[in-house]
């Protein structure tokens, strides 16, 4: 899954937001809690407890921020059945930002054989991520945030 789509705040304060994973729980329909591992700031090896339901399923992963970039922030949750990679550009667009959103799962043995119907779910899903990200992102800067 991949949208690209403009918010109203500048690179720098979607990125300071995007960071930290524990956000999630503003943005991604599915996740029901996330929280960071340890106290400290966010920086590359930071690692989340997320626990999602998509649909009829409930699944917990361990992230980790993977790369944390002026331009680009990456996550990647990772279970027995799957890992997970969230890749999210954010560039300049005019007074606001420009960002691309990626997710993309891989299943993991047994599991790569649902692998098809989840990829359906996923693609329902992806529209109500973009809203909820771009909200999320566009009550940045107007208010205590989202």
């Amino acid at each position: 899954m991949s949208r690209t789509f403009d918010v109203t705040p500048a690179p720098a304060v979607v990125l300071d937001y995007l960071k930290d994973f524990a956000n999630a729980e503003e943005w991604d329909p599915g996740t029901q809690r996330c929280v960071q591992s340890a106290p400290g700031p966010v920086a590359v090896g930071t690692t989340w407890h997320n626990a999602s339901k998509l649909y009829f399923i409930r699944t917990e992963l361990e992230y980790r921020l993977d790369r944390l970039e002026p331009d680009r922030v990456t996550f990647v949750g990772t279970n027995t059945t799957a890992t997970s990679t969230d890749d999210i550009a954010v560039r300049a667009e005019g007074a606001g930002s420009r960002v691309t959103y990626t997710a993309d799962v891989e299943f993991n043995g047994l599991a790569k054989l649902g692998a098809p119907l989840m990829q359906l779910l996923f693609s329902r899903l992806a529209g109500d991520t973009e809203t909820s990200l771009r909200d999320a992102l566009n009550r940045l800067g107007t208010d205590a945030g989202p």
